[in-house]
This record gives C-alpha cells, sequence and structure tokens, in this order.
C-alpha cells in the first residue's frame, strides 16, 4: 500500500462535517470532544489541542464549540443543553448564539431551541463540489455493498475520532446502519486501527495491520459488530482514509472475513490508480 503518512481530513456530507471543518480551522491536529453529561472548560479543551495563546480568538473559540455541542448528533439542543455540554454561562451562550443567528449559523425556535442553520450547508457544498473523491467514491461503495452484501464505508481521520465521510448501507434487512457525518472512537473498529497504524502512531499493536494491510474487528464498538477495512492512500503516500464493510457478526465467518478483505483490496487498487 503506498500509505506512508497520514493526514488529518474533515469531511461529513451532513451538517455535523462543516463543525468539523471550522474547528479544525483552529485545531489541526485534535479535534474538540465535548462529552454529554459534562461540563467542559474551553481552556482545557484547547489545551489539548495545543493551540498557543497567542493563536487563539477566545469569543470564535466560544463560538465554535458551541457549534459542537451537536456532533453528538441532537438536531435541536436547548440553552439549557448548550451550557451543559459547553460549560459556559447561559448569558456567554445567548451573546454567542445572537452573531451565530445573524451569519445563518444557528436558527432559533419558537420553542426557544436552536438549530444548526443554513450557512453551515452551504459551505458543505461548497466544499464537496471541489472534491473529486466522491465521485470516485460512490460507484465503488455501492459495489462494495452490492458484491459483500454488507454495509460499505469512508472513514477519515478528525483528530481524535473518525469520521463516516460517505456510505452505503447494506440492502438487509438486518444491517449495520450507518449515517454520513456519525463520529465514532478512533481507538475501537477496523477503520479506527487503519487510520491509526497508516497515519503515523508507533503502536506495536499496529504493526500487524501496517504488515498485513488490513485490519478486522469482531465486536469491538458494538459486541453485535464486525468489520473489515484497508487504507486508501494516493501516489504520493498520503493516506486520504480508510475503506470498510461493516455488518452483523454472525455473519461474519472466516470465509466471508476473507472475500471483504478482497474485494476491498481490490477496490483499494482501482481508486489508487485512479487518483494518479
Amino acid at each position: 500500500m503506498p500509505c506512508k503518512q497520514g493526514v488529518i481530513a474533515s469531511g461529513l456530507s451532513s451538517a455535523a462535517f462543516e463543525m468539523g471543518l471550522l474547528c479544525q480551522i483552529f485545531c489541526p491536529t485534535q479535534q474538540n470532544v465535548l462529552m454529554c453529561g459534562h461540563s467542559v472548560l474551553l481552556d482545557r479543551i484547547l489545551g489539548v489541542c495545543g493551540v498557543a495563546a497567542q493563536d487563539r480568538v477566545e469569543s470564535v473559540e466560544r463560538a465554535l464549540t458551541i457549534l459542537e455541542a451537536f456532533a453528538g448528533g441532537e438536531a435541536v439542543l436547548s440553552l439549557a443543553a448548550l451550557a451543559e455540554r459547553t460549560g459556559f454561562y447561559k448569558s456567554t451562550i445567548l451573546r454567542l448564539n445572537g452573531s451565530l443567528e445573524r451569519f445563518g449559523y444557528l436558527t432559533r425556535g419558537a420553542d426557544g431551541r436552536y438549530r444548526l442553520g443554513p450557512s453551515l450547508a452551504r459551505l458543505g457544498g461548497l466544499y464537496r463540489d471541489e472534491s473529486d473523491l466522491e465521485a470516485l467514491l460512490r460507484p465503488v461503495l455501492r459495489r462494495l455493498r452490492d458484491d459483500s452484501g454488507e454495509t460499505a464505508s469512508f472513514y477519515v481521520r478528525s483528530g481524535l475520532t473518525r469520521t463516516c465521510l460517505y456510505r452505503e448501507n447494506s440492502l438487509r434487512e438486518l444491517r449495520h446502519h450507518l449515517e454520513e457525518g456519525a463520529r465514532l472512537p478512533l481507538t475501537l473498529g477496523a477503520a479506527g486501527k487503519v487510520l491509526r497504524a497508516y497515519g503515523g502512531e508507533d503502536d506495536p499493536a499496529l504493526q500487524r495491520v501496517r504488515r498485513d494491510g488490513y485490519a478486522l474487528s469482531l465486536g469491538e464498538r458494538d459486541p453485535h459488530l464486525a468489520a473489515v477495512a484497508v487504507p486508501l492512500g494516493d501516489d504520493s503516500g498520503r493516506l486520504l482514509g480508510a475503506l470498510c464493510l461493516s455488518g452483523l457478526a454472525a455473519q461474519f465467518g472466516l470465509g466471508h472475513q476473507r472475500r471483504c478483505r478482497d474485494l476491498l483490496t481490490a477496490a483499494a487498487a482501482e481508486l489508487e490508480a485512479a487518483l494518479r
């Protein structure tokens, strides 16, 4: 595989991507993680990101942190929920949300609760229009889905998480259903192993992934799920992301694991040739 070093990419086809893109402008090597139900001080978050104090604009970072509060997948959040997730005073949130509303990044309903605004979708559309990767990936993911019967997806690294950038869900009634824009742990699952192994991490546990050229996950993130993933790189050795097939663990016998691995390896080779 031509993947010698990693790049941190962020991209979603949902509003979650646009939040991640904006946040990574200020935090290009680590992802702000806001845990539901816990107050997190902004300085602590930014300390994890390694952002120097002189390079920080606190009001901008606070506004981005508010947008990141939606990254858990909830479409609507109350003022109290935003305060709980960000650790900010409600008065601070109201002031910042006023600016975010004026620029279309948030909307406020009649019930006083907040939703992500249309400006995020507009920026995301501009990003996707500039990307040729989706045009190449979509048909390949559909073919992987049809040939394997499993959910086919493409993940990129987003700091300390991995993001499902594109996916084609299995057509089976019982399946692993994924949403584009979903953020999952980087330390669990086949795609996470690939992104770490080919992203420059020296963890000895990842040596086998680099040696074999693929990763297998059996019930790591969810006891009922299994997955196989391979790296996708360009001709310069840059890691673009991880191609993955995932489904119910009961369906992933040894023969099916090998078939998924072979399908993914062939698809990665096809895509890498097209990207040259």
